[in-house]
């Protein structure tokens, strides 16, 4: 189960005030616990449980959101994965401020797109 701070920490409140366009960002971050609630994050989960394992799992609930921006900003799966890095929006919705590395691979993003899109991986 993911979960992201709800609270904003001063750097992510730094961050918001910065952004002047694109405020689904800053709404789909001050919502992100509601929109993927224990609930839906059970449910996600679900859908992949007869999947392989070989890497740590990726949250589902954060997969979906890098969908969402994904489809918002008409980013490649490229894109996606280098506004992980650099983005300060991106960082601040998918709960990876300041990481040096993206929080899943284009390969695992490909891959839920694949199992949502076609119910299959």
């Amino acid at each position: 189960m993911w979960q992201p701070p709800v609270a904003c920490s001063r750097l992510e409140r730094e961050v918001i005030k910065r952004i002047k366009r694109a405020k689904l960002f800053v709404w789909l971050r001050e919502h992100r616990h509601e929109l993927f609630d224990e609930g839906l994050q059970a449910e996600l989960a679900a859908m992949y449980q007869d999947r392989p394992v070989g890497q740590p799992p990726v949250p589902p609930a954060q997969l979906g959101l890098a969908t969402i921006l994904q489809a918002y900003t008409g980013a490649s799966d490229d894109e996606v994965i280098e506004a992980c890095v650099m983005d300060r929006r991106w960082q601040l919705v998918l709960d990876c401020m300041d990481h040096a590395t993206a929080p899943f691979s284009k390969t695992t993003l490909v891959r839920a797109e694949a199992v949502n899109l076609c119910g299959t991986g």
